[in-house]
């Protein structure tokens, strides 16, 4: 049976990896979940990620970071479900924790932070928010 919501399958397994303190965590590759784990990079959320070319499907292996113990993601929440997509306008975007957390949204230039959107003068649909 195909998966309904991939990128929310996404942000739990690195939850769950981060609740047991994993290294890294693997889950089938996209280029939307590539494009999101660059951007966790970017801003200093995980370590790296690679897309291995394996058996069949690519997997994609994210390494997790940790500071002084505790994760580096203290949150990470999906905000538009397939039941329910959120758009938002260049002026509309959320900002997470005053500036402190990263919505990532996917826009017509495509995925970027709140931030990036937000110099770019862009809008799209918010994936999710991290702090």
């Amino acid at each position: 049976m195909p998966m309904t919501d991939p990128i929310a399958d996404m942000l739990t397994r690195i939850r769950n990896a981060q609740s047991s303190e994993k290294k890294s965590v693997a889950m089938p590759a996209s280029k939307l979940k590539s494009a999101i784990a660059q951007v966790l990079k970017d801003e200093g959320y995980i370590e790296d990620f690679a897309v291995r070319e394996g058996e069949g499907k690519p997997q994609l292996e994210i390494g997790l970071k940790y500071y002084a113990g505790r994760p580096v993601i203290e949150r990470l929440e999906r905000v538009s479900k397939p039941g329910l997509r959120v758009y938002k306008g260049r002026d509309d975007i959320p900002r997470v924790m005053n500036g402190l957390g990263v919505a990532i949204l996917s826009t017509s230039r495509g995925v970027m932070t709140d931030r990036k959107a937000r110099a770019d003068g862009v809008g799209g649909e918010v994936l999710c928010i991290v702090a």
